[in-house]
C-alpha cells in the first residue's frame, strides 16, 4: 500500500475512495475510523486523521457524533465524477494532442480503441 511518492495521507484517502467506488464501503455505512486505519497501515494517527478529513470536507464522508464517519449518500457518484475528470486531463487531452500532431480524427481515434479493446478481450485480459 505505502507508496513513496505520494504523501501517506493522501494514500489514505485513495485507498478509502477505491473502497466507495467499487462499493466495498457502501453509502450510509460505517467507515474505518482513524485510529483502525492508523493500525492497520501502521502510521501516526494524525496522518490518518489528515486523509480522512480531506474526504470530510469533500462531503465523501460525515460524522456521528458519538458512533464514528460514515459515508454519505451520493459518496459513489461524487468521486466517479472527479476520478472522470482527472483521467480526461491525465489521459484524454495528451491523447488528442498527439493524435492531433499524428492527424489523426476522433473517428480514427476511436477505431483504433476499438481494435484494441478488441485484442485485449481475445487475449483474455480480464474487464
Amino acid at each position: 500500500m505505502i507508496d513513496d511518492s505520494r504523501a501517506l495521507f493522501q494514500q489514505i484517502a485513495d485507498n478509502v475512495s477505491d473502497s466507495i467506488i467499487d462499493g466495498s464501503l457502501g453509502e450510509e455505512t460505517r467507515a474505518p475510523s482513524t485510529n483502525e486505519l492508523a493500525a492497520f497501515y501502521r502510521i501516526n494517527p494524525a496522518t490518518a486523521a489528515k486523509g480522512v478529513n480531506m474526504l470530510v470536507d469533500k462531503g465523501v464522508l460525515y460524522k456521528r457524533r458519538g458512533v464514528g464517519m460514515f459515508v454519505s449518500t451520493g459518496a459513489q457518484d461524487l468521486l466517479r465524477r472527479e476520478r472522470q475528470e482527472s483521467f480526461a486531463d491525465r489521459f484524454i487531452e495528451p491523447l488528442l494532442g498527439e493524435a492531433d500532431r499524428l492527424g489523426l480524427a476522433p473517428e480514427d481515434l476511436i477505431a483504433l480503441i476499438r481494435d484494441r479493446s478488441h485484442q485485449h478481450s481475445e487475449e483474455g485480459d480480464p474487464r
